[in-house]
């Protein structure tokens, strides 16, 4: 199977993303895995599919768990999981150590079999975030040069739930000559940054991505590839500018754990005395694989 970069490649070049969802049970995993090859027009064997311009088949997914979702399913368990399921549906998913705080975690993920990490700096003064984001690296590459790693400049704000609004300005996105200095100091094989993005969904503002601030950061430092973190809340056109842009890959997590949530209330609401788990279970991780096919064919749009 061909590496997640090589895949980030093929979004750069053919403009673009591929989808990063976060799960932390299987039948949310096995729900992701399956929107994901279903939007993309069931791809037939791993790593047999490209998309090319006009080509809406989508050749990935990425998979995260967070630190307390790694804690919860296990980190080994969770590279176990992935590759159960991707060898199953023969499709290829990428597990990636989402947002890991310390060197200690991310050389964890890394020697459990991970695909891939986000060694995750951004409250750390920037020498200490770099000198933690170069140690990560340079240890990934050590262990297995596939491993694609990312860093993260910049204060994204907010948390993966529902809240009411978020201050944000431009003082907390990345700064273009930071984030070259960052790239060029670390060599990360992507870059999350900050340009109006927040974490979670709000509910009383409405979120905007400044696509010419994102624009300039491209072109102080193009090499990394461009992630965009706390997609949940953010209109379809706003995405979809930011994909033009430069951006390869988007994560969802509030929006997916959301949908989970109120299916799953709604099951235990109407069958009280169901007692049997995949009953309520399934409809709930079925309207997680129907969100996921809908982003991911908005990932696809060219």
């Amino acid at each position: 199977m061909n590496n997640l970069n090589f895949y980030l490649g093929q979004a750069r070049k053919s403009h673009f993303a591929i989808g990063h969802f976060n799960f932390a049970s299987e039948d949310v995993l096995k729900a992701i895995v399956a929107g994901a090859k279903e939007a993309g027009l069931g791809v037939g064997s791993l790593g047999g599919a490209l998309a090319r311009p006009g080509n809406s088949v989508a050749p990935c997914v990425m998979v995260g768990t967070s630190e307390g979702e790694a804690d919860f399913v296990g980190i080994k368990e969770a590279v176990a999981l992935v590759r159960a399921v991707a060898d199953d549906m023969q499709f290829p998913v990428f597990l990636n150590a989402d947002h890991f705080k310390s060197f200690e975690k991310c050389k964890m993920a890394i020697d459990a079999g991970y695909d891939s990490i986000i060694a995750d700096g951004s409250k750390l003064p920037m020498a200490d975030n770099i000198a933690f984001t170069k140690q990560v690296v340079d240890y990934a590459r050590s262990v297995n040069p596939n491993i694609s790693v990312e860093g993260e400049l910049g204060y994204l704000k907010g948390s993966s739930e529902v809240q009411t609004k978020i201050e944000i300005s431009p003082a907390d996105y990345s700064k273009p000559e930071e984030v070259a200095d960052f790239v060029a100091q670390t060599g990360v094989d992507r870059m999350a940054v900050v340009f109006g993005n927040i974490h979670g969904i709000v509910t009383g503002q409405e979120e905007r991505l400044d696509i010419p601030h994102f624009a300039s950061i491209v072109a102080a430092a193009p090499q990394p590839y461009y992630i965009l973190h706390g997609a949940s809340g953010l209109k379809d056109e706003n995405i979809a500018a930011a994909i033009k842009a430069g951006i390869t890959n988007v994560h969802f997590n509030t929006e997916l754990r959301v949908a989970y949530h109120d299916k799953l209330k709604e099951e235990m609401t109407t069958m009280p005395n169901e007692t049997t788990p995949y009953k309520y279970l399934a409809p709930a991780a079925e309207e997680v694989k129907k969100l996921v096919i809908a982003k991911t064919k908005l990932f696809m749009m060219k």
